[in-house]
Parts: C-alpha cells; sequence; structure tokens
C-alpha cells in the first residue's frame, strides 16, 4: 500500500470555495475529468449537512505496460460521496475508483475547512489517498502502487491550478452578489430606520397630545375642586356667623 498526501492554502474564504467546487469541472487545466454527474443528493435540515453522490468519469493515459498486465482502456469511472456541514464548515469527498477494482483500489478523502490562521478570508485544502494493488506477484504491484502515487501528484498539482483558476473567474461575481446583498440589505436597514423614527414621531406627537389633554382636564378638575371647596367653606362661615 502507498500513501499519497497534499496540502495547501486558497486564498479564498471557505464559503466561496465551498460555492466554486461544485463548477471546478470542467476547467482548462484538469482537462482528464470529462464528466461529473449526480446520482443522489440529499440535505437533513437538523444538521444542515448536504450530502450528494456523484459518478466522476476520467480519460488519461495509461503506461502500455499496465495495459498488458491488467487489460484496461485509457477511461476510468470514481464514485464519490460529498458532504458539506454548514455548522462545523467542511466540504468533504470521498471516493473510490470502480474501474480496475479487481486490481487496483484507490481510496481518497479531500478536505476543505477554514484556514486556522486566517478563517475568514483563507480555506485549508488536505488530500490523502490510499492505494493498494492486487495482484500475485509483489514486485508487479509496487511498480503498479508507485505509478498511481506519481499519478496522483500530477493530477493534485493540475487539480490545484485547475480551481484557482476557476476560483479566480467567479471570484467578481461573487463579489458582486456580495455587493448587491450588501446594498440591498442596506437599503432595507434604512427603511427600517426611517420607518422606525416615523413611528417615534407619530408616537411622540400623540403621547404629547394626550399630556396635554389629561393636564388641560386636571386643570379643570382642580379649578372646579377649588371653586367647590371655597363655597364650601364660605358656606360653613356663613352659617357659623349667623348663629353666632
Amino acid at each position: 500500500m502507498r500513501i499519497f498526501e497534499s496540502k495547501q492554502v486558497f486564498e479564498y474564504p471557505w464559503e466561496q470555495v465551498s460555492a466554486a467546487n461544485w463548477q471546478k469541472y470542467p476547467n482548462e487545466v484538469s482537462t482528464h475529468v470529462k464528466s461529473v454527474d449526480v446520482l443522489r443528493r440529499e440535505y437533513d435540515s437538523n444538521k444542515q449537512i448536504l450530502t450528494t453522490e456523484r459518478l466522476i468519469g476520467c480519460s488519461q493515459k495509461v503506461p502500455k505496460w499496465l495495459i498488458c498486465i491488467m487489460g484496461c482502456s485509457d477511461k476510468s469511472y470514481v464514485r464519490e460521496i460529498c458532504t458539506v456541514d454548514l455548522k462545523k464548515r467542511t466540504v468533504t469527498m470521498r471516493s473510490c475508483n470502480l474501474t480496475w477494482s479487481n486490481f487496483l483500489k484507490v481510496w481518497e478523502t479531500v478536505v476543505y475547512s477554514p484556514d486556522k490562521k486566517d478563517p475568514r478570508s483563507m480555506t485549508s485544502f488536505s488530500q490523502e489517498a490510499e492505494i493498494t494493488a492486487h495482484l500475485t506477484f509483489q514486485r508487479v504491484c509496487d511498480q503498479i502502487e508507485e505509478w498511481s502515487v506519481q499519478r496522483f501528484g500530477q493530477n493534485a498539482e493540475k487539480g490545484k491550478m485547475g480551481f484557482d483558476s476557476v476560483l479566480e473567474k467567479l471570484d467578481p461575481v461573487w463579489h458582486a452578489k456580495f455587493d448587491d446583498i450588501s446594498g440591498k440589505t442596506s437599503k432595507l436597514f434604512d427603511q427600517v430606520n426611517n420607518r422606525t423614527s416615523c413611528v417615534l414621531k407619530e408616537l411622540n406627537s400623540r403621547t404629547g397630545s394626550v399630556l396635554k389633554e389629561l393636564t388641560d382636564r386636571s386643570e379643570c378638575a382642580l379649578h372646579d375642586v377649588n371653586d367647590r371647596t371655597h363655597s364650601t367653606v364660605s358656606q360653613l362661615a356663613d352659617s357659623i356667623l349667623h348663629k353666632n
């Protein structure tokens, strides 16, 4: 068994990279990827996880000695399960080859996650592949595994260059949509603020009117009480004087 590992950083935020991942193919660099078909897609609203199963078709030159041993062509297919976890902010892609699987197994895992140093504007990429050949002669297995590791390295470099070109093309679109959303959000906030200001002014106006009405009524009531009190006191005083 051979292990292939690759790590790198994309200078784009995770949200942008995870969205661009669905438009990664076709691109002008990774020309070996010929088709990508979605077989199944499910979304768990409770866990906020999107799961997608895809069939990826590739066409790449294979050494003649390998064709003689395995009796294969330059066309191959890969089954991929991709999970997007919105809570953890990760994109995890696990894949396995369907072609040549009787002789060669390739298990690949790719993870996109926010970069630890700069999680807001950069995204970490990690790739790991386990390559195992199943043939009678160990020497032949070693050669096949070694060739597979080298091919993985070449494709990984092409993949990075191709994805960079896709991200670069989508970047203006992303910023345009972001600016559009920001503009609409700002306009909405302005409308809410204006409406709130109008409501507060109207409320203050009505409150002032009610308070003035209450004050006027209170003054009238006080005058009335004073008048009645004065009249009552005068009557009592007159009554006392007449008795004397």
